[in-house]
C-alpha cells in the first residue's frame, strides 16, 4: 500500500491542505456571519452562491487547464480561494460575502478536478481502489480538522480567515513542486437532461431532491446549532459528525444495495432521514448530546443517498457512459445546491432554527413517495445487469473527475459532440435488444411486455 502510495504523496498532500483550508472556510462563514447578526436568508444565500461557483468550476475548469496547463490552473484557483477568504475578512458584509463565497466554489471544483484526474493518471488499474479509499479518507480527514480547528481559538477576530488562506497557499507548494508528469486533459461534461431521464426517472429526482436537502443542511447546520444554544464545541462537532457519519454508512448500505433493489435501499435511507427531520422539528432538542445523536443519525442517511442513486443509474448506463451520467448526475445535484440554501434560510428567517429541518422533511418526502411509485410500476434491473456499488465521498467533495478516478475511466472520454445521445432506460427492467435499440424510437428505450411496457414505464 505504501509503494502505491508514495509517488503520489505530493498530490495527496496538497489535496488535503486545500480541504483543511476549505473546512475552516466553509464553518467560519456560518459562525461568524451569526455573530455579525446577518440572517439566516442571508447565510443561506452563501450557500447557493458557492453552488453556483462550483457547478461552473466543473463546467469551466477543462477549458481553463486546456489553455494554461495543470500547474497553473491549480495555482490560479488556490490563489483566488484565498483572496477570496481574506477578502471575506475585509468585507464584513452579505452583498460581498455571496459572490465571494461563489468564488470559492469555483476554485475548489476546480482545483478538486486537478488533483483528481492527475491521481487517476498515476494510478494503475491494480492499485486504483486502495488509492482512491486513501484519496477519500485523506480528503474526510483534513476537512473535518479544517472544521474542528475553530475550537482551538475565538472566532471573533481575523484567526481562522488567515488560517484558511494560508493553508489554501500552502496546498500549491506540494503539487507545484511535483515531478509527476501533467495528465491528459479533463472529464468534460454535459448536462442532458432528456438523455438522464430515459436513463433512470429517479435518479434524476433523486439527485435533485438530495442536493437540494444535503446543501442546506451543510450551509446552515451551523446557524442551526447556534440558534439552538450549542457551545462552539457542539457546534463544531454538529456540522462535522453528520459527515463522519455518511462516510461510515456508505459501508453497510453498499453491501445491501448490491444485493437488492437499489431504489429500496434508497427508501429505507431516505425513511430515516425523514424521522430524524420529524424527530428535530417535533422535539427540539435542547441538549448537546441528544442533537448530536440525532445529527449523527441524520448524516448517515443523507450523505449515504448520492452513492446509491448513482450506483443506480450506473447499471443501465449504456456501455462507455458512465462518466457523462455521473458527470450529468453532478451537475443536476448542483442544480439543486442552488435552490436549498436558499429556501431552508427562508425558512429559518420565517420559523426560526426548526426552519431548516421544515425544508429537508419537504425534499424527503417527495423523494420517497417517487421512489415507492417508481418501484410499483417499473422492474429493477437484474443482477447481471447492476454494476458494483462504488464508496463516495460525503458532502460537498464530488467532482466529475471523482467519478473517471473510482471508476478507473480515463479522461480520455467521449466528448460533448461524441457522448451517447441517449442512453437505455435503468428503471424500466432489461434492456432492449440491439435491433430495436436501432430504430431511434422512445419505445425502444423500454422493452415490450404488459408490466414494463413503454406506455407504464413513462411517469
Amino acid at each position: 500500500m505504501i509503494k502505491n502510495l508514495l509517488p503520489i504523496s505530493a498530490l495527496l498532500l496538497g489535496s488535503a491542505l486545500l480541504l483543511f483550508a476549505g473546512g475552516t472556510n466553509s464553518l467560519i462563514l456560518p459562525v461568524r456571519g451569526t455573530a455579525e447578526g446577518f440572517s439566516a436568508f442571508s447565510l443561506g444565500l452563501l450557500g447557493t452562491g458557492w453552488a453556483i461557483g462550483y457547478v461552473a468550476g466543473c463546467i469551466l475548469t477543462p477549458v481553463l487547464v486546456g489553455r494554461v496547463g495543470h500547474i497553473r490552473a491549480f495555482t490560479v484557483m488556490a490563489a483566488l480561494a484565498a483572496v477570496a477568504i481574506l477578502l471575506s475578512l475585509v468585507l464584513l458584509m452579505p452583498p460581498a460575502w455571496i459572490p465571494l463565497r461563489a468564488l470559492s466554489g469555483f476554485c475548489f471544483a476546480g482545483a478538486a478536478m486537478i488533483v483528481e484526474s492527475w491521481l487517476s493518471e498515476r494510478t494503475d488499474a491494480k492499485s486504483r481502489g486502495k488509492v482512491f479509499g486513501a484519496y477519500t479518507m485523506v480528503n474526510l480527514v483534513a476537512s473535518t480538522a479544517g472544521q474542528m480547528a475553530l475550537t482551538l481559538a475565538p472566532t471573533d477576530e481575523y484567526f481562522f480567515f488567515v488560517t484558511g488562506a494560508v493553508f489554501y497557499c500552502l496546498a500549491l507548494v506540494p503539487v507545484a513542486i511535483t515531478s509527476s508528469t501533467s495528465p491528459k486533459p479533463l472529464v468534460k461534461v454535459r448536462l442532458d437532461v432528456r438523455a438522464l431521464w430515459r436513463n433512470s426517472p429517479v435518479a434524476v429526482v433523486a439527485i435533485l431532491l438530495i442536493g437540494f436537502s444535503n446543501s442546506a443542511f451543510g450551509t446552515l447546520a451551523a446557524v442551526y446549532a447556534d440558534r439552538i444554544g450549542l457551545t462552539l464545541n457542539a457546534v463544531a462537532f454538529f456540522a462535522s459528525v453528520p459527515i463522519l457519519a455518511g462516510a461510515v454508512a456508505q459501508i453497510p448500505v453498499g453491501y445491501l444495495s448490491d444485493r437488492m433493489d437499489r431504489r429500496r435501499v434508497l427508501v429505507g435511507i431516505t425513511f430515516l432521514a425523514l424521522v430524524a427531520d420529524l424527530a428535530f422539528i417535533l422535539l427540539a432538542p435542547e441538549g448537546r448530546m441528544a442533537n448530536l445523536i440525532l445529527a449523527s443519525v441524520f448524516g448517515a442517511a443523507i450523505f449515504a443517498m448520492y452513492p446509491v442513486v448513482l450506483a443506480h443509474a450506473n447499471d443501465h448506463a449504456a456501455e462507455g457512459s458512465g462518466i457523462q451520467t455521473s458527470g450529468g448526475l453532478l451537475l443536476i445535484f448542483g442544480i439543486g445546491s442552488i435552490a436549498g440554501p436558499l429556501i431552508a434560510g427562508l425558512g429559518m428567517s420565517s420559523f426560526g432554527a426548526s426552519g431548516l429541518f421544515m425544508t429537508t422533511v419537504g425534499a424527503h418526502v417527495l423523494m420517497l413517495a417517487y421512489a415507492v411509485w417508481r418501484i410499483s410500476v417499473s422492474a429493477p434491473p437484474t443482477d447481471e445487469e447492476k454494476g458494483s456499488f462504488v464508496l463516495a465521498p460525503p458532502g460537498k467533495a464530488l467532482t466529475p473527475e471523482t467519478a473517471a478516478f473510482s471508476s478507473g475511466g480515463s479522461a480520455d472520454v467521449p466528448t460533448e459532440a461524441e457522448a451517447p445521445a441517449d442512453l437505455p432506460s435503468a428503471d424500466s427492467g432489461p434492456k432492449a435488444d440491439d435491433e430495436t435499440q436501432e430504430t431511434g424510437s422512445d419505445d425502444a428505450l423500454s422493452p415490450p411486455g404488459p408490466d414494463t411496457g413503454a406506455a407504464k414505464d413513462k411517469p
